[in-house]
């Protein structure tokens, strides 16, 4: 039998309420103001804690947004999503099912991957972690590619590492943005038209259609 996972005393719900308002905060605050113009003290002062919680609690900024990040990386939906492709046959629901993933994700996680694109190039360590990020999220895309290669169902010339780039291409970070953002496409027909895209770019012409 499984044993039941300890309930928490009242101090450690106290300290992960405190975390979440400090986490929670944060996600608001960079997404409103930037990363560079929120300051600990700001934070500190919505979440209604002392500056130096903050600091305790999660490591200050930085500390914060590789939360963040971590948060959205590591979505349960992630493997949930690569679970059900790895047993899929069917080439064009693997790409369709990775369309909705990644637009379930960009729904999601939006304001925190804009937070990190934008201060990227202008801070060092957060570079360092969107570095690591992009890491998560191409090796995610590795099995993909891997799966339909085993459905011998690339076209032509088509490699495990070019299918990962390809799908990179369409479901990395920029797609949903350009389409929904500047384009002003809702996010079911960005979906739609990204999987339709990806299709007609890797999977070989019999194979397009859903099975």
């Amino acid at each position: 039998m499984e044993q039941a996972t300890p309930k928490m005393t009242r101090r450690q719900e106290y300290a992960e309420a405190t975390r979440q308002a400090i986490v929670g905060t944060a996600r608001r605050l960079f997404a409103e103001r930037g990363y560079f113009a929120t300051k600990v003290d700001d934070i500190a002062a919505e979440a209604r804690v002392a500056p130096a919680t903050v600091y305790a609690v999660t490591g200050g900024k930085l500390g914060l947004l590789n939360e963040l990040i971590t948060t959205w990386t590591t979505d349960p939906i992630v493997e949930a999503t690569i679970g059900h492709i790895l047993v899929s046959r069917d080439p064009v629901g693997i790409i369709r099912e990775l369309a909705a993933a990644s637009r379930q994700m960009r729904e999601q996680f939006a304001d925190i991957i804009r937070v990190m694109l934008s201060t990227a190039p202008h801070d060092a360590s957060v570079a360092a972690q969107k570095d690591q990020a992009t890491s998560v999220y191409r090796s995610s895309l590795v099995p993909i590619a891997e799966r339909l290669d085993q459905l011998k169902c690339l076209r032509p010339g088509t490699d495990v590492a070019h299918a990962v780039d390809v799908l990179w291409f369409y479901f990395g970070y920029g797609s949903y943005f350009i389409l929904h953002d500047e384009n002003g496409w809702s996010y079911e027909r960005a979906e739609r038209w990204l999987a339709d895209q990806a299709c007609q770019e890797l999977l070989s012409r019999g194979r397009r259609r859903s099975s």
